[in-house]
């Protein structure tokens, strides 16, 4: 699980390195939530452990690219604003896990 996960925060990284816009940021972050609940699934972690696996890779992913979507004429917000809107992402991760293992979940019935 590990290394298809990391390989997706490599990838998401070179993504990010000539910017990256929020919408991009947002589709990274749910691209990476359904990969890693997937994974979880097929291993079948426990829920509470596969829901802290997950956020932890979102918050990877957050440490890793977020700061490439900031322009850089409103840096020193940014500097500001980070732990606030991290923990605003996570918070929003933490939320779509419910609603996308679901999904998964169904999608691996049909």
């Amino acid at each position: 699980m590990q290394l298809a996960v990391s390989l997706y925060l490599e990838r998401a990284r070179l993504k990010a390195e000539g910017g990256l816009t929020w919408a991009e940021f947002g589709e990274l972050l749910v691209g990476l939530l359904r990969l890693a609940i997937r994974l979880a699934e097929v291993l079948a972690v426990p829920g509470p452990q596969k829901k802290e696996i997950v956020l932890e890779a979102a918050a990877v992913l957050f440490d890793t690219v977020a700061d490439k979507a900031i322009p850089a004429i409103i840096w020193p917000v940014w500097v500001l604003a980070r732990p606030s809107v991290r923990s605003l992402v996570l918070s929003l991760a933490s939320g779509a896990v419910e609603q996308l293992l679901d999904l998964i979940r169904s999608e691996a019935a049909q």
